[in-house]
C-alpha cells in the first residue's frame, strides 16, 4: 500500500482523489493539505478522499508524517512549493508534481536531491496534462537522437487563437475563456507566453537532453494578433497557433515561444480548442506526435495517477543526462508582416527601403480590399532572414509617418526534415 499526502486539493487535486478512487490501485491518501481545510471538506470530490484522512492546514504534518510515501503536490510556485518538496525528498519521500514552473527552473537540482536520497520525482503532468509526452520522450524515444522538440503546450492560447479563426475579436474570446475558467483574471502567464516557455525548457531537458533556462527563450504575446491576420493567413495557407520549438544547433539550442503562421499541412495546425500537440523530430525515427486534450482537471489527474501507480509499482525512473547549454532565439526563418497604415502615396516603397536597408527580401505582398483609407492593413512576407534583422526593421518602420500601429512581425513555420539529416 502506497500512503499518499495530498498537496493541495483544487481542480486537480480533487479530480486526483476522484481518479484513485476509481482506479482499484493499492493506493491510499492520509493526508490532505490545504487552507480553509472546514470548506475544502464540502467539495463534492472530498467524498472520493478516505474518512480516516487527516485533513490539515500545516504543511508540516504532510511533510514529517511516518504515514506518507509519497507527496503529491499540485499548488504550483517556486515558492513556498520549493522548499516543501526539498523537505519531502531529504525526509525520504517521493514525488509527484505537475508543477512546471518548479520543474523547469529547479528540475535539476531537485532531481539530484531525489537521486541522492534513493526515491523518486516523477513530473508527467508539468507539460501538457493529460497527454503522456513526458513519458512518451524519457522511455519511448530514449533510443533516439532527437534533434527538435516543437508544438502547442498551452491549451488557453490555442483555445483563444483556433477561435479567432472564425474571425472573432481577441478581446471577446479573451473574456470568453476567462468566463470558462481556462484563462485566469490576469491572463500574462498564458498569453505572454511565460507558461509555455516553461514547458519548452522541460522538454528540452528532456528530448534534446539540453538544460536551457526559462528566462533566455525569447517569448512573445498573442495579444497583438488580429481577426485580420487570420484572413491573411488563410490566403497564405497557413492558420496562425502559439508554438513552442527548441532546436539543438550545434552547440546552441534555437528556442522561441509566440504565435507563427503554421502551414495547414503540418500536424501543429490540425489542434483547436484547448487540445495540446508535441512533435519530436528523431534522427533515427523521424518525427513523433503527441495529441490530446492538455488542460482541465480529469486529463491532469490521469496523468498524475499515472505517476503515482509508477512509484506503487517500484518503477524505475529513466535517468537521462542533460548538460546546459546556451540559448539562441534568432534563428533564420521566412517571416510575415503586417502593417496598418493610413493610405498615401509611397507606402510600399518607403516600406521596401527600410527592409532592403536592412537586407530583407520581400517574398510577396497581400492587400485586401473594403477598408478604410485611415486604417489600411496589408501583409508583406519575407524570404528566410534572421529574427532579429526583421524586428529591427520593423522597428524602424514602425517610427514611418504614415504608420497607424507598430507592425506586427511573426514567424512563419517551416515545414522540413532539416532536423533528421
Amino acid at each position: 500500500m502506497l500512503r499518499v499526502g495530498l498537496l493541495g486539493f483544487g481542480t486537480v487535486g480533487s479530480s486526483f482523489a476522484e481518479v484513485l478512487a476509481a482506479s482499484g490501485a493499492d493506493v491510499r491518501i492520509t493526508y490532505v493539505f490545504n487552507r480553509g481545510v472546514a470548506r475544502k471538506k464540502t467539495h463534492e470530490r472530498a467524498k472520493f478522499v478516505p474518512a480516516d484522512a487527516k485533513w490539515t492546514e500545516r504543511v508540516e504534518d504532510v511533510l514529517e508524517a511516518a504515514d506518507v510515501d509519497c507527496v503529491v503536490e499540485l499548488m504550483g510556485g517556486l515558492d513556498p512549493a520549493e522548499g516543501w518538496l526539498r523537505t519531502a525528498l531529504t525526509n525520504g519521500k517521493h514525488v509527484v508534481t505537475a508543477n512546471k514552473q518548479l520543474i523547469a527552473y529547479r528540475g535539476s537540482e531537485l532531481f539530484a536531491l531525489a537521486a541522492k536520497h534513493d526515491v523518486q520525482l516523477l513530473y508527467g503532468a508539468a507539460v501538457a496534462g493529460g497527454v503522456p509526452v513526458i513519458p512518451g520522450v524519457a522511455q519511448g524515444l530514449s533510443g533516439d537522437q532527437i534533434r527538435r522538440v516543437s508544438g502547442i503546450v498551452n491549451g488557453t492560447c490555442n483555445f483563444i487563437l483556433s477561435s479567432m479563426e472564425t474571425g472573432a475579436d481577441y478581446g471577446t474570446v479573451l473574456k470568453e475563456a476567462q468566463r470558462l475558467g481556462y484563462a485566469e483574471a490576469n491572463p500574462s502567464a498564458d498569453v505572454d507566453g511565460f507558461d509555455a516557455r516553461a514547458k519548452l525548457c522541460i522538454l528540452a531537458r528532456l528530448a534534446l537532453r539540453a538544460e536551457i533556462a526559462p528566462d533566455d527563450v525569447p517569448a512573445q504575446s498573442i495579444a497583438q494578433v488580429s481577426a485580420i491576420d487570420f484572413a491573411y493567413a488563410k490566403e497564405l495557407d497557413c492558420t496562425i497557433r502559439q508554438v513552442s520549438r527548441a532546436q539543438v544547433d550545434g552547440e546552441t539550442v534555437q528556442a522561441r515561444v509566440g504565435p507563427m503562421l503554421v502551414p495547414k499541412v503540418s500536424p501543429i495546425a490540425w489542434s483547436h480548442g484547448t487540445q495540446n500537440m508535441v512533435v519530436t523530430s528523431g534522427r533515427f525515427g523521424g518525427d513523433v506526435v503527441f495529441s490530446g486534450h492538455g488542460a482541465g482537471g480529469h486529463p491532469t489527474a490521469v496523468a498524475v495517477m499515472s505517476d503515482v501507480r509508477a512509484v506503487s509499482l517500484g518503477s524505475v525512473k529513466v535517468r537521462l543526462p542533460a548538460k546546459k547549454m546556451a540559448v539562441s532565439g534568432d534563428s533564420i526563418a521566412p517571416h510575415y508582416l503586417r502593417f496598418v497604415v493610413s493610405d498615401k502615396p509611397g507606402i510600399v516603397a518607403s516600406i521596401a527601403g527600410a527592409l532592403a536597408k536592412h537586407g530583407v527580401n520581400i517574398d510577396s505582398l497581400l492587400q485586401h480590399r473594403g477598408h478604410p483609407a485611415a486604417r489600411l492593413p496589408f501583409v508583406i512576407t519575407t524570404e528566410p532572414c534572421k529574427i532579429s534583422t526583421v524586428v529591427e526593421a520593423a522597428k524602424e518602420m514602425a517610427t514611418l509617418p504614415f504608420m497607424v500601429e507598430p507592425p506586427l512581425c511573426l514567424q512563419i513555420l517551416v515545414v522540413d526534415d532539416a532536423a533528421t539529416d
